[in-house]
């Protein structure tokens, strides 16, 4: 059998892991908010209405950074409903999914569960519906100190000391015509431009994120891109990209390559913003969110006839995908991208934290369960730290619709310096056979294997949904070590996390 060689230099090194590559997201949809995170009569909840069992979860996810309030539901929201009294908050039409907004869960008990949870915020502003002035006003409320009019009204709320959000996304997915107020490239990235400028008069030390293309396969990519940041480069921090992937039905070899597109999704972006950055003689390197990213396995005609089915309820139940072993797969690739790009990608949302393309489930009045794509995520937001390594990789590779020369054993390699670690990440893309691979460490000296893992299972299809432990990682014993580095055997469909001690 062929082994995948996979070289492995300590001096070759793309950057230093940026903690907020390890975020989530929440928007007002479905259950995410109400019986995802907030639910007063759960007999999990703590005192102020939020799941402990969830807080619990997502600590031992160690995730860094949440976005909030949206999503397509930002484009329609004013925030002034989500504050003060909760008897006094309207009951409000929502757009985006066609449901009923009560308001009971709003910014300040967002930044309480924040608090709570130890994440960063990224705050959103409707750029859709609303503009400048009222990102003006949203800001603060959150951010100013006190003696004007929105600062005082968020001390009338209870909350003296300003929040200091640094992370504002300016608008969400505005190239997409499902987004209330959509806009072109032209005019959102004059508006974007605008906005950012009076936010930044307001509070010099925040961060803008402007809206990047909303998927690879958006017509308008790149120029979108292009146009948006030849109007707010010198504003923006980053370029938010969004990106889903579904296609299970085309089979394993071309949705496990997907993250073919993904990479060369980034690498198209990243070339666009060195071009406006010549364009403009900067001196600035422009930074990257992938702030929406996740696996779609629900078809967009289901989720369409579900909210239809549904309209004008209180947080209904719509669009809750179960994911399969393959997806968790998928998952952990699109992770790694991200990864081998983290000298660009500073931030990143995986979407969304519970019941919608979700990590955790949680049962209304009961408890919660985990989805196969919680554990890559676990896996990276706990051990990615340190500087990721540039590998070059030679090894067996398929063809298959729109893809070739698809490598079976996708991997990437971390030096957690401080800890004296050195952590191995793969997939094997294969469904029938195993994989050897071999890690050529050079200027690495391994004392010995702290940790193997490897999460695979009988049936591609099998998820978490009866059996809530049916896939799930296991210790293994799958890793030699020889002079020149490692040997590993992985086991068909599975992804594989190695932590070696180096000397």
């Amino acid at each position: 059998m062929e082994t995948t060689k996979i070289v492995c230099n300590k001096e070759f090194q793309i950057d230093r892991v940026d903690s907020r590559l390890f975020g989530s997201f929440l928007e007002h949809m479905g259950r995410v908010i109400y019986s995802g995170i907030y639910e007063p009569d759960n007999r999990n909840s703590d005192d102020d209405g939020f799941r402990q069992d969830i807080i619990d979860r997502v600590k031992e996810m160690n995730v860094t950074t949440i976005r909030y309030p949206g999503g397509n539901f930002v484009s329609a929201y004013h925030w002034e409903d989500g504050v003060g009294p909760k008897e006094n908050r309207p009951h409000k039409l929502e757009l985006a999914w066609k449901s009923i907004e009560t308001n009971e869960f709003g910014t300040n008990e967002f930044m309480k569960w924040a608090r709570k949870t130890n994440v960063n915020p990224i705050f959103t502003v409707n750029l859709g519906t609303r503009g400048t002035e009222d990102a003006a006003h949203y800001l603060e409320y959150c951010n100013f100190s006190q003696g004007t009019q929105y600062s005082d009204l968020r001390r009338s709320h209870g909350v003296e000391k300003p929040y200091g959000i640094k992370m504002w996304c300016l608008g969400n997915e505005m190239d997409g015509s499902w987004q209330v107020g959509h806009k072109s490239a032209e005019e959102y990235g004059k508006l974007a431009a605008e906005t950012g400028k009076v936010m930044k008069l307001i509070d010099p030390d925040i961060e803008l994120i402007v809206c990047g293309s909303s998927l690879s396969s958006m017509d308008t990519y790149p120029e979108w891109d292009m146009e948006v940041l030849d109007k707010t480069y010198d504003i923006a921090d980053y370029l938010a990209l969004h990106q889903y992937y579904a296609g299970q039905e085309k089979g394993t070899k071309f949705f496990l390559a997907q993250s073919l597109d993904m990479e060369e999704y980034i690498h198209t972006i990243r070339s666009v913003a060195q071009v406006i950055k010549k364009k403009k003689r900067s001196k600035k390197d422009m930074k990257f969110s992938v702030d929406e990213w996740g696996v779609w396995a629900v078809p967009s005609n289901t989720v369409n006839n579900e909210i239809d089915d549904k309209p004008w309820q209180i947080a209904p139940a719509i669009s809750e995908q179960i994911y399969t072993l393959e997806d968790a797969l998928l998952f952990a690739e699109m992770q790694m991208v991200m990864l081998r790009n983290a000298d660009a990608i500073k931030i990143a949302c995986q979407s969304l934290l519970t019941n919608i393309s979700a990590c955790i489930m949680t049962e209304k009045g009961g408890g919660h369960w985990l989805q196969t794509i919680y554990y890559p995520f676990y896996y990276f937001a706990n051990y990615s730290k340190g500087i990721v390594l540039n590998t070059t990789s030679v090894g067996p590779t398929y063809c298959c619709e729109e893809f070739d020369h698809v490598p079976y054993v996708d991997s990437i390699a971390i030096w957690n310096d401080k800890d004296g670690e050195l952590i191995l990440f793969a997939v094997n893309r294969d469904e029938d056979n195993e994989q050897m691979t071999d890690f050529v460490l050079s200027e690495f000296t391994v004392d010995c294997v702290i940790e193997s893992i490897s999460m695979t299972a009988t049936d591609k299809k099998m998820t978490n949904q009866y059996d809530h432990n049916a896939v799930k990682p296991k210790n293994v014993d799958n890793v030699e070590l020889y002079d020149e580095g490692v040997h590993m055997v992985l086991e068909p469909l599975s992804f594989n996390m190695v932590r070696l001690k180096i000397k």
